[in-house]
């Protein structure tokens, strides 16, 4: 009996289109951005630009006179080191750094720095150079989704910061 009415209860609540209120996510003040970056084509500019429209956050113009807080991408630093060595004195495997610094703002408040790393392991081989650098492109791509998840779990957590100013 108790089997049937958690059915029934679940295809109720599905039925209605009930849903978890999972959009709570960000503060109110930093649901509606102002996007600023040095480089707006560059490749983490772009994925960020995404990953803020993907989580319903509205992007206002840079020249739009509407006073809202701003996110800007100082800077995106990309570093690689070797970790291993082949036996033949060729470089085998890589360690790649990704480190993303970006600012919240928001009005009348304060300015909150934000830095977010991602580290990847690469395995290089000179013998395969195009493709091991379309691999790298590949896994550079996956660290700037990342990192600018990252940086959006850290805008997230700013809501106690922004409660502590009031």
């Amino acid at each position: 009996m108790l089997k049937k009415l958690s059915v029934l209860f679940v295809l109720f609540l599905t039925a209605c289109g009930w849903q978890f209120k999972n959009n709570e996510l960000f503060p109110e003040e930093l649901r509606t951005l102002r996007y600023e970056s040095a480089d707006q084509n560059s490749d983490m500019s772009r994925i960020l630009r995404n990953q803020l429209l993907l989580n319903d956050i509205t992007i206002v113009p840079a020249e739009s006179k509407i006073r809202t807080a701003t996110l800007r991408l100082n800077s995106t630093e990309t570093t690689s080191r070797v970790a291993s060595v082949f036996k033949q004195a060729r470089e085998a495997e890589k360690i790649l750094s990704l480190t993303v610094k970006a600012t919240v703002s928001v009005p009348e408040k304060a300015s909150y720095p934000l830095e977010v790393s991602v580290h990847r392991t690469f395995f290089d081989d000179s013998r395969a150079a195009l493709a091991k650098s379309e691999e790298k492109e590949s896994i550079m791509r996956q660290m700037y989704e990342q990192a600018s998840r990252q940086l959006l779990i850290k805008i997230a957590g700013l809501h106690s910061e922004l409660s502590k100013a009031e």
